[in-house]
């Protein structure tokens, strides 16, 4: 068993980073159409063996240390009976916005193991397959709030935020419902083959500093206090607001998920030493070639210098249009570099 990517969780001392890219198993690897066809994301993960095989893809193309689960944030509200879809340049659409009384009364509790089976049966096999890690992830309650109150949802998640002010107390019943269910929905995961649990909120650049505090972080800091308690590992990771890193820490997490826009050594500074991270290459410099992809691995390891607890990875999932062998190229970088060599020369 490749265990290196459960040992930076560990903050660890290795000879080698880990390394696994979020979108692993997309639109950039040739096979990926074959095998996935005409049906759409959600239908796929319904199909257990073929979902495990589009899993394993990347490691057909590249020796990454951990298989992502393929499925999407929204597959937890197939396990709430709500009748989603994906939609072409919108992403995941509800048949009506949950922005009332009425329509959050109408959630109920769910056992994953039974509405979202498909999903375990999935994990099962890839547990009986695989010689690294499964890394299966939950959306995080405000990213998925963007799509429950207002669906189809806005660039500026315009109606999510005012929702979030004008009805706080409606806001904590949703907030409250999918913290819970998110629980109970990771643990699942974990229990059917998951060895690690990354949270998503995807959406959560959106906010400034003390929206986030007040509105955000406490189901957040809820559901990452659970899975610590169950002795889950997790990945906490946002994206695009740099001044949330310290409140993300705050929430929780084994490991911090740091994007593109802040530098790796500043982001770890901000999140504690004492926190494994992951990160954190932009992923348009591996649309920019070969060279240029690994001159800035290359200034994302030097900048790390061998320190324990750092998973090397894309600030925000791989676009369409990457090049496989370009990715294959950065993955061998990256287990090229000795770390012991890394510590060494940081120590001088």
């Amino acid at each position: 068993m490749n265990d290196r990517l459960l040992r930076a969780v560990r903050r660890e001392p290795l000879t080698t980073t880990p390394v696994w890219f979020m979108r692993q198993a997309g639109r950039s690897l040739p096979r990926y159409h074959d095998l996935k066809g005409n049906r759409d994301l959600l239908e796929v993960t319904r199909d257990p063996e073929l979902a495990a095989e589009i899993t394993m893809l990347p490691l057909e193309y590249f020796p990454v240390d951990g298989a992502v689960l393929y499925a999407d944030i929204s597959t937890v509200f197939v396990g709430a009976g709500i009748d989603v879809k994906i939609e072409k340049g919108l992403g995941p659409v509800l048949p009506r916005p949950y922005d009332n009384a009425k329509a959050i009364r109408s959630l109920e509790p769910f056992d994953p193991n039974e509405t979202l089976d498909f999903v375990m049966e999935t994990l099962k096999i890839l547990r009986r397959r695989l010689e690294v890690p499964i890394l299966g992830f939950i959306g995080a309650p405000f990213t998925l709030m963007t799509y429950m109150v207002e669906s189809p949802r806005t660039r500026e998640r315009a109606g999510t935020k005012a929702f979030m002010w004008r009805e706080p107390e409606l806001w904590d019943q949703l907030m409250s419902y999918w913290s819970e269910q998110l629980i109970r929905f990771a643990a699942a995961q974990f229990d059917a083959g998951a060895s690690v649990i990354q949270i998503f909120d995807s959406w959560a650049g959106s906010l400034k500093p003390a929206d986030y505090r007040r509105s955000v972080l406490p189901y957040t800091r809820r559901i990452l206090q659970a899975l610590r308690e169950r002795e889950i590992p997790t990945i906490n990771f946002a994206t695009g607001n740099p001044s949330l890193l310290p409140l993300l820490a705050e929430a929780g997490g084994d490991v911090i998920g740091l994007d593109w826009r802040v530098e790796i050594d500043e982001g770890w500074k901000a999140v504690g030493r004492h926190r494994a991270v992951q990160g954190n290459l932009d992923p348009v410099s591996l649309l920019a070639g070969r060279e240029v992809a690994l001159d800035r691995t290359a200034e994302i390891l030097r900048a790390v210098g061998g320190r324990p607890g750092h998973i090397f990875n894309v600030g925000h999932g791989l676009l369409p249009q990457t090049d496989h062998e370009v990715v294959r190229a950065v993955v061998d970088f990256v287990h090229s570099v000795d770390l012991e060599e890394l510590r060494a020369e940081s120590a001088t």
